[in-house]
């Protein structure tokens, strides 16, 4: 005679068990997800919080250097200035001292028989006017000229017969260019220009 075993509380129960162990695996899974996402959360936010650091550290750093650039260009203006300044120093003491070799060279290169009326000089031109027994003269005038350290390129721009008294001369409108003096010569002329006064004086 075999007995009947009812299995049926036994697999019901077994059912359960697994029900539960899986529950409590899913619980532990996420809860290990939730850990992970919370510790990758608040590591990339800690990195974001340095990054932002880091830029308003740059931000500042870059403000001051902008500061600097600006105080740099300013210097640079004031310099340009200051340049512009000496420039235009250094041209009216080299002007100076052309007006003193130009009626020096004047003086030297004037021939016999000229005289002149009046020297105008605007920047390095110079415009005569003046006198001359006859053309000839004028023409010798032009030749010392050229040859002069000082003076250059002279242009005859009208000659013509006029009386003077009871003379008959010529008179003539000539233009000419100064030429301009090495540094160096510039402060030699300065030099001989101040003994040629002192010795007058």
């Amino acid at each position: 005679m075999s007995g009947k075993i009812n299995l049926l509380p036994h697999r019901e129960e077994r059912r359960k068990r697994a029900r539960t162990h899986f529950a409590v695996l899913g619980a532990m899974t996420a809860a290990i997800g939730i850990v992970i996402v919370g510790a990758g959360w608040i590591f990339y936010q800690g990195r974001i919080g340095i990054q932002d650091d880091r830029n308003k550290y740059l931000k500042v750093e870059i403000a001051k250097l902008d500061k600097e650039i600006d105080e740099i260009k300013d210097v640079k203006d004031k310099i340009a200035a200051l340049l512009a300044r000496k420039q235009v120093i250094e041209t009216l003491q080299t002007d100076r001292v052309q007006t003193v070799y130009l009626l020096d060279e004047l003086v030297r290169q004037m021939p016999e028989g000229v005289f002149l009326k009046s020297v105008k000089q605007k920047g390095a031109g110079i415009d005569l006017v003046g006198y001359a027994q006859s053309n000839a003269r004028v023409s010798t005038l032009m030749r010392n000229i050229e040859s002069s350290p000082w003076l250059a390129n002279p242009n005859l721009v009208e000659i013509k017969a006029t009386n003077l008294g009871k003379m008959r001369i010529s008179e003539f409108n000539l233009k000419l260019q100064l030429k301009r003096p090495a540094a160096a010569d510039a402060k030699d002329g300065a030099k001989d220009a101040a003994k040629t006064a002192a010795k007058k004086g």
